[in-house]
C-alpha cells in the first residue's frame, strides 16, 4: 500500500505532510506506518517505516531529525543531523535539506513555515506542551532565524478532536487558572465530566503569538482507526500500545 501524505496549501511550496497510518511495514496494533521509535514495535520496522518517510520528503534519513518528546515548551534549533534527539518538542532551521519530523497520537502536529525568509519549523502541542507556550516559542525561535510573524503560516495536523477528548475537573480548574477565558474551550459533558477542543486552542495560541496564518485540516485521530493512531482509542480498547503518526517538513 501506498503511503497517504495530507498537505495543506498554506503551507505551499514548501514540501511537508501529515502521513497517516497507511502504507507502512509494521502490524498488529501497530499496523501501517507506526513511526514511533519509542513504542514495543520491533525497532527495525520502525526503521523501514521512517526509511520510507525520507523517501517520500526526498531525504536521507540522517536528514530526517526528530527530537525526544517531553511535552514541554522546549524548542530545539538545528542546523544538521543530530547524533542524538534532543529533550524538547519542537525543532525549527533555517538550513536547506533537512526535514523536521514530530510523532503524535491525539497531541497536535504543528508545522509551520515563513516560505519568504526560508525558516522552518514543526511543534508537538499536547495540551500540556500548548498551556506551557510550546507554540509561542516556536514561533519566537523562527523570528530568532530571520522569519517575520506575519510570514509564518501554521497548520495543525490529525489531532483528537473535541468531541472524543473527555476530562475532569482538574483538567478544567488547570486552564482556568492560566486565564478564565480559556472556558469557551470546554463544552459540557456527562456529570462533571466536560469536552475539551484541543485544536481551537491550539489556534488560539498561535493567533496570539502573531503567525500570519493558523488552520486545522479537521482531521480527528480517535474518530478514523483505519487512518490515525490514538492513544485514546488504544486506552478505551485496552491495548498494551499504540502507534505514532508522523509530520514532517523540509527546506
Amino acid at each position: 500500500m501506498t503511503l497517504e501524505i495530507l498537505t495543506s496549501d498554506a503551507l505551499s511550496p514548501i514540501r511537508h505532510g501529515f502521513f497517516t497510518r497507511r502504507g507502512g511495514a509494521s502490524s498488529g496494533v501497530f499496523q501501517g506506518l507506526n513511526c514511533g521509535q519509542g513504542s514495543s514495535d520491533q525497532s527495525a520496522v520502525v526503521a523501514i517505516n521512517r526509511a520510507r518517510v525520507a523517501e517520500a520528503m526526498q531525504v536521507d534519513v540522517a536528514a530526517l531529525l526528530s527530537v525526544h518528546q517531553v511535552h514541554s515548551a522546549d524548542v530545539a534549533v538545528v542546523d544538521g543531523p543530530l547524533a542524538d534527539p534532543p529533550r524538547a518538542d519542537a525543532l525549527v532551521t533555517a538550513t536547506p535539506g533537512l526535514a523536521l519530523s514530530i510523532l503524535t497520537a491525539d497531541c497536535q502536529p504543528v508545522i509551520f513555515a515563513d516560505p519568504k525568509a526560508g525558516v522552518i519549523g514543526a511543534a508537538h502541542a499536547g495540551w500540556r506542551g500548548a498551556l506551557d507556550g510550546v507554540l509561542d516559542a516556536t514561533v519566537d525561535a523562527m523570528v530568532g532565524l530571520g522569519a517575520a510573524r506575519a510570514d509564518i503560516r501554521a497548520v495543525i495536523g490529525p489531532s483528537i478532536s473535541q468531541s472524543a477528548y473527555e476530562v475532569g475537573p482538574e483538567f478544567f480548574d488547570t486552564f482556568m487558572a492560566e486565564d478564565d477565558g480559556n472556558s469557551r474551550f470546554f463544552a459540557g459533558g456527562t456529570g462533571d465530566r466536560m469536552q475539551f477542543d484541543l485544536p481551537a486552542y491550539g489556534l488560539h495560541r498561535l493567533r496570539a503569538a502573531g503567525v500570519g496564518d493558523a488552520s486545522w485540516t479537521r482531521h480527528c485521530t480517535y474518530a478514523d482507526p483505519a487512518r490515525f493512531f490514538s492513544y485514546r482509542r488504544c486506552v478505551h480498547a485496552g491495548e498494551a500500545d499504540y502507534g505514532r503518526l508522523i509530520s514532517v517538513i523540509r527546506l
